[in-house]
């Protein structure tokens, strides 16, 4: 392990993606337990990546293969399908709502989905371990394991620190109907980028 990878792991957790707005917009509308949740999810979900990239699937499927391309595609659909659901709920990011709170099962589930169909992060997976972990090394399919865990573990303090971060800051910003509104918007916005994204480089 170095510090190299360290900082990588870090750089790359940080950057907003699908599973930091997933955390981020779960934690803004029911508080900090469900964002926390959804950051478990999103954490779990990269445990068939390191696994695949551990045992060389993860090249296999980004060599262009049927099942890489259905993958990409249920993982935009998916991202669509959040997109629309963010716009269509006017009371998204109410505090107060009348609606009933979503169970920590469905929120740490769709964390789960977010980005287990994003093949990125198999791509990911896939380009960046090799690095750190070249094949002729003793032991290289245990130090890559190492890292992949160390990811996740980064990934998961990272998101959670989101979530953290938008509960402390939910009941200041959302009294205003405005910005309540922009927030719904830029997260549909965000989904809807997310997914044509992935679609244009499938």
């Amino acid at each position: 392990m170095t510090i190299a990878f360290l900082l990588t792991a870090i750089v790359v957790a940080v950057t907003p993606g699908t599973g930091v707005m997933h955390t981020l917009a779960t934690a803004v509308t029911a508080g900090r337990r469900a964002g926390l949740a959804a950051a478990a999810g999103a954490t779990l979900s990269l445990v068939p990546h390191v696994i695949a990239a551990v045992t060389g699937l993860a090249a296999l499927l980004r060599a262009g293969t049927p099942a890489f391309r259905i993958v990409t595609w249920l993982g935009v659909a998916y991202l669509l399908w959040m997109a629309w659901a963010a716009l269509r709920d006017r009371t998204a990011f109410a505090v107060n709502g009348d609606r009933m709170p979503r169970p920590a099962s469905a929120v740490f589930r769709d964390g789960v989905l977010l980005n287990l169909l994003n093949p990125k992060v198999t791509v990911f997976f896939a380009a960046l371990l090799p690095q750190f972990v070249p094949p002729d090394v003793p032991a290289a399919a245990l130090r890559m394991l190492a890292c992949g865990l160390v990811f996740m573990l980064v990934t998961l303090l990272v998101f959670a620190g989101y979530a953290v971060l938008a509960d402390a800051l939910r009941t200041r910003v959302l009294s205003r109907p405005r910005l309540t509104a922009l927030l719904r918007h830029t997260a549909a916005g965000s989904f809807l980028a997310l997914g044509l994204g992935l679609a244009f480089t499938a």
